[in-house]
């Protein structure tokens, strides 16, 4: 209804079939500010975050395991997970959040 109103007022205008383009290309511009930018951003702040990882700090993965960085290799790192203290080595990317364990206020 709304492109058939929008054609009717373009060719009032002369316009032609400019008026048809003009819903489509508004479309995918609000397509591009609402999914497409803060996903990028969410990608850098990821990104930053694993640049940033060092020994000492308590991670969770992306499969849920929580543990604290013993070693950081370049496309890896070794976790210490409790309760035994047993070893595990992951892939940087596997790296979801690091975690805190300060109580909230």
């Amino acid at each position: 209804m709304l492109a058939i109103w929008l054609q009717s007022a373009a060719g009032g205008f002369g316009l032609g079939n400019l008026g048809g383009l003009a819903l489509p290309i508004l479309f995918f511009v609000a397509l591009y500010f609402l999914m497409i930018v803060p996903n990028q951003r969410k990608q850098k702040k990821w990104q930053n975050m694993l640049s940033e990882l060092k020994a000492g700090d308590r991670v969770t993965t992306n499969g849920g395991i929580k543990g604290t960085i013993i070693t950081v290799k370049d496309d890896g790192l070794i976790l210490r997970v409790q309760p035994d203290g047993v070893k595990l080595e992951f892939a940087k990317q596997a790296v979801a959040a690091v975690t805190t364990d300060t109580p909230a206020a």
